[in-house]
């Protein structure tokens, strides 16, 4: 095996909670190898891993991580420990984590291999950057050597007794009070960057009630027997999207508009059909359906074009009239009572659109 890397392209991605995350793309053949380590190395080590660990696993999901947080805390562990490692993938520590795969990969070839991917040079601005850290995002075998290196924290969570979750390098210990909380926090970031030389962002990890904290984009409501809600940034980056979507579809027939909705309502219901508290998701269906509407309004333009419109869908003469000519701006009349009745729900199924409180309501029951 004496393969050389190329050297792996920057790219930049969004962060769902701001800034952004430095993925690195492999070239198609070093992708290939990389996925056939993949698939060499994951039975070897995927079946001494946590049960607590849900991130890029066979058979795991971060939804399963999301019933775990919601069992935990339903048996009185009301308080979270919400650990953030600074740019993890980017600090990597390269002889550490090749410690822990040489624990169970004792062929120096394939180790020799590994390590050269982890140290191959990042292209960026037309100039490659060697690397002396980091295990960058992108490529087929990260989150593995993700795991392996942050399996030695949840064993020793495990040794210590503690009921927690981690989706990679997202971390909640939950406990039984806040004082609990603290000295697990100290003495698991004392760990993380003394033993793996991880660093724990102070200002983001905090000692909190899980309700005030989310995970993975849900987050629970405070009743003694908590359920599952969405996170309020959650909700936000959707209608962005929503927003995105119609402004790439101005002028497009209604139709085309809603196809173009589609996969982003459905995927977006899927991964949120575990929540309990439905009233988020019927005012988001609620909100869809009165943006679209605001499209509408817009395309018709003039008010001769607006009466004729509002006739044609049922409204009597002189409503018509009256709601053409009011002078109030799109976002009011998508609102109002003309535009509701004219366009009411059943048009937009009609139409194509997708409700996410129905399709993630048929999703949890078919589950």
């Amino acid at each position: 095996m004496s393969t050389t890397p190329s050297p792996i392209r920057a790219a930049k991605i969004p962060k769902p909670k701001g800034g952004t995350r430095q993925l690195g793309i492999p070239t198609v053949t070093d992708r290939l190898i990389q996925q056939a380590l993949l698939q060499v190395l994951t039975p070897i080590f995927d079946p001494g891993f946590s049960a607590s660990s849900y991130g890029y696993r066979p058979g795991r999901s971060a939804q399963q991580a999301v019933s775990a947080m919601k069992a935990h805390v339903s048996v009185g562990h009301r308080w979270v420990v919400d650990l953030d490692l600074e740019a993890f993938f980017d600090r990597v520590n390269h002889d550490l984590l090749m410690a822990r795969v040489a624990r169970r990969v004792h062929d120096k070839r394939v180790l020799r291999l590994i390590r050269r991917y982890l140290e191959a040079g990042m292209f960026q601005h037309g100039l490659t950057t060697p690397r002396k850290q980091g295990a960058p995002q992108g490529g087929p075998l990260s989150p593995l050597l993700a795991n392996i290196l942050l399996d030695d924290v949840d064993k020793e969570l495990e040794r210590r007794g503690h009921r927690f979750c981690r989706y990679a390098d997202d971390m909640q210990i939950y406990v039984r009070s806040r004082r609990a909380g603290e000295r697990v926090m100290a003495s698991l970031s004392d760990f993380l960057e003394n033993s793996l030389r991880l660093t724990v962002n102070r200002a983001k990890s905090a000692v909190d009630r899980p309700w005030r904290r989310g995970y993975l984009g849900y987050t629970l409501t405070r009743h003694k027997l908590p359920k599952l809600t969405l996170a309020k940034a959650s909700l936000q980056r959707l209608m962005q999207r929503v927003r995105e979507s119609l402004k790439r579809g101005r002028g497009h027939n209604i139709r085309r508009v809603t196809e173009a909705l589609a996969p982003v309502l459905r995927g977006w219901a899927s991964y949120f059909s575990l929540v309990d508290v439905k009233r988020p998701l019927e005012a988001l269906d609620q909100w869809v359906r009165r943006r679209l509407r605001c499209v509408i309004w817009r395309q018709w333009k003039r008010p001769g074009t607006r009466r004729r419109k509002l006739l044609a869908l049922g409204l009597d003469e002189p409503r018509a009239w009256k709601s053409a000519g009011n002078g109030r701006g799109p976002w009011w009349n998508a609102g109002a009572a003309h535009m509701n009745q004219a366009l009411p729900r059943k048009w937009f199924e009609q139409q194509g659109l997708i409700s996410v409180l129905d399709t993630a309501r048929g999703l949890s029951r078919s589950s």
